[in-house]
């Protein structure tokens, strides 16, 4: 079983290079301009993703977000980065589909950490109050 997983993860980049080459034949577009793009974009994706996991992490350590789904959606992206860095047109399909992924859009993003749990001002907490030195 080793040596099964260990060829799929020698042979996927070979595979993924050839079906690149055959693709950027068929559309007239020069391989290295299609590498070359997926590379620009996994390195900016995650450059972005870096600042936005320091700003999400501030945030969550504030009370203000939940850190597990963007803990979540920041190694999905990370992910996505990485298939895109890999050379291969098949890897990066893979990462577009990684990131169209419905997480955290729309009516699916998480309340903050607090909401709904709050103290308002004009609630008292009843308790007994003792000084003791």
């Amino acid at each position: 079983m080793r040596f099964v997983l260990l060829a799929i993860v020698l042979v996927f980049p070979l595979f993924d290079v050839y079906v690149t080459s055959r693709f950027a034949s068929w559309t007239g577009i020069p391989l290295w301009v299609w590498l070359a793009a997926a590379l620009v974009a996994g390195l900016l994706l995650l450059r972005n993703e870096r600042v936005a996991f320091r700003r999400h992490t501030v945030a969550a350590l504030h009370g203000d977000q939940s850190l597990l789904r963007d803990l979540l959606d920041s190694g999905r992206k990370v992910l996505a980065a990485i298939l895109f860095i890999m050379p291969g047109i098949v890897s990066d399909v893979m990462a577009l589909l990684l990131l169209l992924l419905p997480i955290n859009h729309g009516r699916l993003r998480p309340q903050p950490a607090g909401a709904g749990r709050g103290f308002n001002r004009g609630e008292a907490i009843e308790g007994e109050y003792r000084r003791s030195e």
